[in-house]
């Protein structure tokens, strides 16, 4: 009898911060591939975790502090992932960022092993240290030489490929869409009022505090949940975020859930709320936030569960998002644009119901992790 078929998903943070590596890992899973995760922790998305899946398994390196000591654990992550791919000899290895490339240019060198490269977002683009200058290095010659490189979106595909040179080598766009079998069942009951949800890194790009001043303007039967953790760069934005609202008389109007570990937790929430939340800024100087269409998987997990959308009135966001019946737009950095798209939500039930049903069955058709990872799935199982 031949032995499974092995894949090692390598990247320097928590897997579970990345819901498409839990996505993929499960499709593989359930045709019978052994799936193991080498990550390392991270503050702010520690508590994140996959749900348990047979055939999958997760090892992660333990945070470090100190600048000495994260050179020791980042040395130690690259020689541990060789070791791994010695011991477990998968037949592929799938990098997912950045800093996990000078790792499988170690592992190409010593074992040999094809690697894909997902990479999830655009690098910082300043000036490098000399530390980040190697992992642009590696980014770039491993962007060359991996059998294929995936990004979430056409824009960050193209950045990728040509910051790299990979030329005519395969690359393949895949939304982070959820999995099929995360869709809840259709909505048949609705909130006596209007419950907005956001989920997510609590960060003023994302959840600005306008939204806050918005809730002001509507009455108190609006509300505001907030699903999501506290980044490293970012950690008192939540005290931040409670102290206005306390200052604009709406604190008992926002409920600040905080992190669920698993994406069950998440979509049991959500499918009890009405609208979703997913704003960017509508003018950034960051590639990421210009490009997040298709790579964001709030609004594709907010309509996995019935919810209406609320996103920023952005070109790719209304074509992607509203132009097909599933939301509204609104402008972000204006508290009376914000509060004038949930008035129409809160008076328009019927309406707002149809919007999330219709993304529903978009994401039950077309918009599921299963279809969008299938050309990736085709070069893994095809390949000798």
């Amino acid at each position: 009898m031949s032995r499974p078929r092995r894949i090692l998903y390598v990247q320097y943070t928590n897997p579970a911060a990345y819901p498409s590596l839990g996505h993929s890992a499960t499709i593989l899973a359930k045709q019978g591939w052994r799936v193991l995760f080498a990550g390392a922790g991270v503050d702010g998305v520690e508590a994140l975790r996959f749900s348990t899946t047979p055939n999958i398994c997760v090892h992660q390196l333990t945070a470090g502090t100190g600048r000495r000591r994260q050179w020791f654990r980042y040395l130690r992550f690259c020689l541990w992932t060789v070791g791994l791919v010695l011991r477990h000899r998968p037949d592929w290895v799938y990098l997912s960022d950045p800093l996990a490339c000078p790792a499988g240019l170690l592992i190409r060198s010593v074992t040999g092993r094809r690697l894909i490269y997902h990479e999830h977002d655009i690098p910082d683009g300043g000036r490098p240290s000399r530390a980040m200058g190697i992992v642009g290095w590696a980014r770039r010659t491993l962007g060359r030489c991996a059998a294929l490189c995936v990004a979430p979106n056409a824009p960050r595909l193209e950045r990728l490929v040509r910051d790299t040179g990979r030329a005519s080598a395969p690359a393949i766009a895949v939304f982070n869409c959820p999995l099929k079998d995360e869709v809840v069942p259709p909505r048949t009951d609705r909130s006596r009022g209007l419950a907005v949800l956001y989920h997510g890194s609590l960060v003023p790009a994302r959840l600005p505090l306008t939204v806050l001043d918005a809730l002001t303007q509507l009455p108190d039967s609006v509300t505001l949940d907030v699903v999501g953790y506290v980044p490293a760069g970012a950690p008192e934005y939540l005290r931040h975020l409670q102290a206005h609202a306390a200052k604009r008389g709406v604190a008992h109007r926002l409920r600040v859930i905080g992190t669920v570990p698993t994406r069950q937790d998440l979509f049991q929430h959500a499918r009890r709320c009405d609208v979703g939340l997913a704003l960017m800024p509508t003018t950034s100087d960051d590639p990421n936030l210009r490009t997040m269409a298709g790579a964001s998987n709030k609004p594709f997990d907010y309509l996995a569960c019935g919810l209406a959308l609320l996103v920023s009135d952005l070109p790719d966001w209304r074509t992607l998002y509203v132009d097909p019946g599933y939301g509204r737009v609104c402008r972000p950095d204006d508290p009376d644009s914000l509060a004038a798209a949930l008035c129409w939500f809160l008076e328009h039930p019927a309406e707002t119901r149809a919007m999330g049903e219709r993304g529903r069955q978009r994401i039950l058709a077309e918009w599921h992790y299963e279809r969008q990872f299938a050309p990736v799935l085709e070069r893994l199982t095809a390949a000798p």
